[in-house]
């Protein structure tokens, strides 16, 4: 296994699908694979490792769902409570319907969005870079992306009512808000002492010290003669607010104890971070007929390629479930997600496998690094 799975990686690198790689497995017992290929950053001479510093973005998202689902099970949250209950400025968001010119038409929303629908990409939130009618909205409005860090992004409207369909967006950054509100910590307090600190995953972090900057990888875009190089995108060091869909920091080796924590149903080394039944509740269909998209069109193709995995998708609990399984692949039911930076990993409870693969470069979905992503995973399967 090692030796193919090690060739994927330095060819891809090779070909300058991507920069830099690193891939992950394992199981039960413990990790089965590690691997790595090119440089730490295109203008460095040092490879990049399992223990390269990297930025996770949406990866995070099962992190902060994670912390959500501790504040359930403790009798803290209810799920079915609308946000406003414990985020009362909720109340004061309105659904986008269209444009009169440059002017927004907004309505009050058919219903009030719940914690649930937070959790699930059903609460009506969309991203700027997938969805047109939300990144015309900021650009006529003058309201900052996500990404910003400041607060005043969470003033963007819904673009449908509340259940009415799945969309990926800011969900879980409000549900980082309420995690706040129930916990009374800040979300990266509380994920430092009720996720990551105990799991011992010492290198998953709000915000880097200086010694890990200069020893992380960098994310890297296309130069005009279609070479890598680094780019000074970050997240803001001083944001209004910690983003729960995108705000850490980790290494891949750091982020395989999390997977395997889930792999395991919620307790690793003798840490229980979730009940089992919660963690089986994840893996399952939460959005009833609801499904994800078979396809979808970027708005902004710096940031993302168009994506289509095709149908036979649904979501759980912070996770992309497959109903079907490919040949040679993942079986189905196994809960999946990525970063914008085009870093994924999966998790396949019947199989009893987990693995990840990392890199650091735009635009997410980049064919040759999807692709590098599908062979991996092919070749992992055909070594067991």
């Amino acid at each position: 296994m090692k030796g193919e799975i090690d060739e994927l990686l330095r060819s891809a690198v090779e070909r300058g699908d991507v920069p830099g790689v690193v891939a992950l497995a394992a199981d039960d017992q413990g990790v089965i694979y590690e691997g790595a290929a090119g440089r730490r950053a295109a203008d460095a001479e040092d490879p990049i490792t399992p223990d390269t510093m990297l930025r996770i973005a949406s990866m995070t998202k099962m992190v902060t769902t994670t912390a959500a689902l501790q504040l359930w099970e403790r009798g803290q949250l209810d799920l079915e409570a609308p946000v406003e209950t414990y985020r009362p400025e909720f109340a004061r968001l309105q659904v986008l319907e269209g444009f009169d010119g440059d002017t927004p038409r907004l309505r009050p929303p058919a219903t009030k969005a719940t914690v649930r629908q937070l959790i699930t990409h059903t609460a009506g939130f969309a991203y700027w870079f997938w969805n047109r009618d939300i990144d015309r909205y900021e650009q006529v409005t003058g309201t900052p992306n996500i990404l910003s860090g400041k607060n005043a992004a969470f003033t963007a409207p819904m673009v449908f009512d509340p259940g009415a369909r799945f969309e990926y967006g800011i969900n879980i950054d409000w549900l980082g808000k309420v995690v706040e509100a129930v916990s009374g910590r800040s979300l990266d307090r509380y994920i430092a002492e009720h996720v990551t600190g105990p799991l011992g995953m010492t290198s998953t972090t709000a915000r880097m010290t200086a010694t890990q900057r200069a020893a992380s990888a960098p994310v890297h875009v296309r130069g005009q003669d279609g070479a890598w190089t680094v780019s000074d995108i970050d997240w803001p060091q001083q944001p209004d607010f910690w983003g729960g869909g995108h705000f850490l920091y980790s290494t891949p080796r750091d982020y395989l104890v999390f997977q395997r924590m889930l792999l395991a149903g919620g307790t690793l080394n003798g840490v229980r971070i979730l009940d089992r039944a919660t963690v089986e509740a994840a893996f399952q269909n939460q959005i009833g007929e609801l499904s994800f998209p078979p396809s979808i069109s970027t708005a902004h193709p710096e940031l993302s390629a168009d994506v289509a995995l095709g149908p036979g998708f649904t979501w759980g609990l912070g996770l992309l479930l497959n109903e079907a399984q490919q040949p040679g692949m993942r079986a189905p039911w196994s809960g999946a997600w990525a970063g914008l930076f085009n870093t994924h990993f999966w998790v396949d409870p019947t199989s009893r496998v987990t693995a990840s693969i990392f890199s650091q470069c735009l635009p997410f979905a980049d064919p040759g690094a999807f692709q590098l992503y599908v062979d991996f995973e092919r070749a992992l399967y055909a070594s067991r």
